[in-house]
């Protein structure tokens, strides 16, 4: 178990991720006003494409403008994952990005400098969904299972990982596949995988394909953690007003959609017009984020030291890293005052 799981890590975070491509899907910005100062422009990395309802506070915050109010213009690119997203800031190859809070817990060990800046959440993004005729009643029924993920670089196959440890399982056990965005989902709708880790809407997808499913927050079994706004540490101590603007107007966003997902949904598919004709669905995707993802932060986008440290706990006595770090390193809340 050791070996093999040192190995993937290795392997995949550090080695795979360096092969990324920058050329993703760019997000329209805001155009800038006669008159007004240039805007600062700045490269946001997603972990996966632009458009999944997972990213609705950096959509909102870019179309009403809550960006260019803090004088930020930003350009959106789609990257292979979330620890792609840290291998690639920390090479220069973007200002900042999203993963996990867990990303800076799996990444550091292998020596990329990067910490999360703002937590989107209290909870955990991952759910994990099981098809209902696989008898899935918890982490231990996952032996033997095929077991769909965004990608072996995303912060979604350690939290797969994590999943397996807490029932005494190990990679082995279960058959994980990497099937991308749109696979993540589609292959659990077509019965040929019984369970994903993912986001909320991709479990949603699964159900509005007519499959039935029980969708369970991981962090029933493990501490994960939510969305997080990731800096490499050059950028934490070379361009703090940078970051302290771009949180600022996201958590804003997250804010609006906590307080008001109808309203909220009106302006996401205005800023995401594919959605069109399907707010229905958007509501009650970004009504679950409101309700199961958002809440139980003592300041909005702050980390919870105790559970940061619970979780990378949970991951070194797991052998998904092998070394601890020191937690002043894994994140700051110095942006969300």
């Amino acid at each position: 178990m050791l070996s093999i799981l040192r190995a993937s890590l290795a392997r995949r975070a550090v080695l795979a991720a360096g092969l990324a491509t920058l050329a993703g899907l760019a997000v329209p910005v805001l155009a800038q006003q006669p008159g007004q100062p240039a805007l600062q422009q700045i490269t946001y990395l997603l972990p996966a494409p632009a458009n999944l309802p997972a990213f609705a506070p950096l959509m909102l915050a870019d179309k009403k403008g809550y960006y260019a109010q803090e004088g930020l213009q930003v350009r959106f690119l789609t990257v292979q994952g979330g620890a792609d997203v840290g291998k690639q800031l920390a090479s220069g190859n973007g200002d900042l990005g999203g993963g996990l809070g867990d990303t800076p817990i799996v990444l550091r060990p292998n020596g990329i400098p990067i910490k999360g800046v703002a937590l989107l959440g209290g909870r955990t993004l991952h759910q994990l969904v099981t098809r209902n005729d696989a008898n899935i009643k918890s982490p231990a029924d996952l032996k033997g299972k095929t077991i769909t993920v965004l990608a072996y670089q995303d912060t979604g196959f350690y939290a797969t990982l994590g999943l397996l440890a807490s029932a005494g399982l190990t990679r082995n056990d279960a058959h994980i596949q990497g099937a991308g965005p749109a696979g993540v989902w589609q292959q659990v709708a077509a019965g040929k995988a019984e369970v994903m880790v993912g986001t909320p809407e991709w479990g949603m997808n699964i159900e509005n394909a007519g499959v039935k499913i029980t969708m369970t927050s991981t962090d029933k079994y493990f501490p994960g953690m939510a969305q997080a706004i990731l800096a490499s540490d050059e950028t934490v101590a070379k361009r703090p007003d940078m970051i302290r603007k771009f949180v600022h107007a996201t958590l804003r966003a997250v804010g609006e959609i906590m307080k008001d997902p109808a309203s909220a949904t009106r302006d996401y598919v205005a800023a995401v017009p594919a959605y069109k004709g399907k707010e229905a669905e958007i509501e009650k995707v970004l009504t679950y984020y409101a309700r199961n993802v958002y809440p139980g932060q003592a300041r909005l986008g702050a980390f919870d030291p105790a559970r940061v440290q619970k979780l990378q706990d949970f991951y070194f006595a797991e052998k998904v890293i092998r070394e601890k770090t020191n937690p002043a390193d894994l994140y700051t809340n110095q942006f969300v005052q």
